[in-house]
């Protein structure tokens, strides 16, 4: 198997990760922080940048790397200009894009068009792009390419600019899904020729520029891929051993609900629903949360951990959390968020209801997808939550829910693009044993939804 490293973006956290099949070989990680304005929140891409260098410099010491591939988080896009940025790279939570909305709304492709919903802030990206050209038009006027985020960095490894579909296909207005191509915002606005030519998620760009062979100490014989989407990257290594029907929920800062056999005609816009594309481009039926963000709200300075000791006293108690805790994206925009009743005292009931409502909200979508067939793999960071795990289990009771070893899933699904559509056997997957008193949560459920529908 060929040793792959994998630059994975996350809103939160950013980590290198060597792969040789599915064995880590060497990981680093390193918080990602957004630089305030001017002109407008943005990404600190040189941060990223010299972590990656030395990381890379560091790995090569040690291990043979043969591939390089960049996932990152979606909404975020690189308007590059002659060899630099010709913008800073917007944060997509930068709320002053909705400014410009009015001026937007005509040029916003119809959802069936894209498949991609109406968002708050810069969450839909193609408004970011309209937002740039209208207030910053002397330096929109020096962008020779518009990139999806981990194609920037493919960029900057090898010189090289190359589109992809599921940097695009992801509630960006911008690539029409079910026909494959750029949407209407593009043409409209004139931005077509700024996009350079598509290549699949798999394909080679290019070795890494002299530049980046030096600092590094990479050999030239290095080959860089062009990168995905990194919810795209979870579905990888379940696109090769499971056929339809079946769910995953990739989980970081986002809780990403991926139905694999669902039906497009149940995505409902205003609750958040929509579809990514998938690595050869077909559109798969998603709804989506800021699961993590909204855990760690609740979570306030609690501790991480919890049993179902905890979740049968937070039950017990009728505690509820109501969401949204975060004002971007969701299935209940603009609802404020509440929590009812009081905990009772114990270190994990923090834990314990944010759990709750993370799976609760889980729940609540997976049934508006209608994925009431096949497994549940969640991959991320809430495969390592037992809790949320056992309830989710609790609330299906007809779906096997499955999780992996460790919460790496979108770094080791990435790293199979460097051998795509081959793959070694899938790491172990382990079956989650249902939370004991499904009755008890299934009235706390009732309790959940009722207070929902009365507010």
């Amino acid at each position: 198997m060929p040793v792959t490293a994998v630059l994975d973006v996350g809103k939160t956290n950013v980590k290198l990760v060597l792969f040789e099949g599915t064995a880590v070989l060497w990981q680093a990680s390193t918080p990602n922080r957004s630089l305030p304005a001017p002109p407008y929140p943005h990404a600190d891409v040189e941060a990223i940048w010299r972590f990656l260098m030395a990381g890379l410099r560091e790995a090569a010491r040690h291990h043979a790397i043969e591939d390089i591939v960049v996932t990152s988080h979606g909404a975020t896009l690189a308007l590059v200009g002659d060899g630099e940025l010709a913008l800073p790279v917007m944060d997509y939570e930068f709320a002053g894009v909705d400014a410009i909305e009015t001026a937007y709304a005509p040029f916003r492709p119809p959802f069936a068009e894209t498949l991609s919903p109406p968002i708050s802030a810069g969450l839909n990206a193609g408004k970011q792009v309209f937002y740039q050209e209208a207030m910053h038009p002397e330096a929109f006027a020096r962008v020779r390419h518009i990139l999806p985020y981990a194609q920037y960095f493919a960029w900057r490894l090898t010189g090289i600019a190359r589109g992809e579909v599921t940097g695009l296909g992801c509630h960006a207005d911008l690539w029409a899904i079910p026909g494959g191509h750029l949407s209407s915002l593009a043409t409209r606005r004139g931005w077509e020729p700024l996009f350079p030519p598509m290549v699949p998620a798999y394909a080679v760009i290019g070795p890494p520029s002299s530049a980046v062979l030096a600092e590094t100490g990479l050999p030239p014989t290095v080959r860089v891929r062009a990168g995905i989407h990194d919810s795209s990257g979870s579905l990888l290594p379940h696109l090769l051993a499971i056929e339809p029907p079946f769910t995953v929920i990739s989980t970081g800062t986002w809780v990403v609900i991926m139905a694999l056999g669902a039906a497009a005609a149940r995505l409902d816009p205003a609750r958040d629903m929509l579809a990514y594309a998938d690595v050869e481009g077909r559109g798969v039926p998603a709804a989506k949360f800021m699961g993590g963000r909204e855990f760690a709200i609740i979570l306030a300075d609690g501790g991480t951990a919890c049993d179902e000791t905890d979740v049968a006293a937070a039950i017990a108690a009728g505690v509820l959390a109501l969401p949204s805790f975060v004002a971007n994206g969701g299935p209940f925009p603009g609802r404020p968020a509440a929590i009812r009743g009081s905990l009772p005292a114990g270190d994990g009931m923090r834990a314990a209801l944010a759990s709750l409502y993370c799976a609760l909200v889980t729940d609540y979508l997976l049934e508006a997808l209608d994925a009431a067939r096949g497994p549940l793999v969640i991959e991320g960071s809430f495969a390592l939550n037992r809790c949320y795990c056992g309830i989710l289990a609790a609330l299906r009771p007809g779906q096997d829910v499955l999780t992996g070893a460790d919460g790496g899933g979108t770094a080791y699904g990435a790293s199979l693009l460097a051998i795509w559509p081959q793959g070694p056997e899938r790491p172990p997957m382990a079956r989650t044993p249902a939370y004991a008193d499904a009755e008890g949560l299934l009235r706390y459920r009732a309790l959940w939804r009722a207070a929902l529908a009365s507010s």
